[in-house]
């Protein structure tokens, strides 16, 4: 059988190289909902203006400001395309964000939105901002 090439498209925030000096990157997993999906495959999608926030008390990250645009034909199953998306990491990476954001005052920014194994990942850093 031959190969099948999927033009899954991949969401860069190029912002981000210009500002920040990345120090460490984290692959992590995107909670998302079927019309959200549909809509990062056509390419309507924007993270240049996410962040990441961590929840201390559930031990828990979330990516906030990502807008991810209706899919034309959802219908009235359609999405918020400005919601709160959780991301699914393990809990040493949640620790080692949390304590980066803390005690550096380090800002933690969404880099890449890609498909791998059919599955929603989001490349995040740890930042340092340029003089």
């Amino acid at each position: 059988m031959a190969n099948k090439q999927q033009n899954t498209p991949v969401i860069q925030n190029r912002k981000a190289n210009h500002q920040y000096f990345v120090d460490e990157t984290f692959e992590v997993g995107v909670m998302l909902i079927g019309s959200e999906v549909k809509s990062i495959r056509d390419g309507k999608c924007t993270i240049g203006e996410a962040w990441i926030d961590v929840d201390e008390k559930k031990n828990e990250i979330w990516l906030i400001g990502a807008r991810i645009d209706e899919y034309l034909f959802a219908n009235r199953f359609n999405h918020f395309p400005e919601r709160k998306r959780k991301l699914l990491a393990h809990t040493h990476e949640i620790q080692k964000m949390r304590k980066a954001k803390e005690l550096k005052g380090c800002p933690i920014v969404p880099l890449k939105l890609y498909f791998k194994n059919r599955r929603a990942k989001l490349e995040i850093g740890i930042c340092r901002g340029k003089d």
